[in-house]
C-alpha cells in the first residue's frame, strides 16, 4: 500500500467516526452478503448503495432493522438486515 491510499484510508475512517459517532477501533465482526434477490437501492445520507450478490464487511450490529456495514470502496454506511444473508 503506498502512503497516498493509506493516506486516504485514514481520512475515510475519521469522516465515518465523524459521521456515525464511532468510538473505539474499527474491527470487521463478519461477512455477509446481500440477496442476491434483492432490489438495488442508491444509497442515502448514511445508508450504504446495495449491488446484489455484494460482500460486506459487518462493522456493528446496530438495532434489529439494521446493521453497520462497509463495502469493497470502503464506504462505510447502514443496511437493512432484512437483505443481508450469512456466509
Amino acid at each position: 500500500m503506498t502512503l497516498k491510499e493509506c493516506k486516504k484510508e485514514e481520512k475515510m475512517d475519521r469522516e465515518f467516526r465523524k459521521k456515525f459517532k464511532f468510538e473505539g477501533s474499527i474491527n470487521v465482526l463478519t461477512q455477509m452478503m446481500v440477496d442476491p434477490a434483492a432490489t438495488e437501492k442508491r444509497g442515502g445520507a448514511k445508508n450504504l448503495p446495495l449491488r446484489r450478490g455484494e460482500i460486506l464487511d459487518v462493522i456493528q450490529f446496530t438495532n434489529q432493522e439494521q446493521i453497520l456495514c462497509r463495502n469493497s470502496q470502503r464506504r462505510y454506511g447502514y443496511v437493512p438486515r432484512a437483505v443481508m444473508l450469512p456466509l
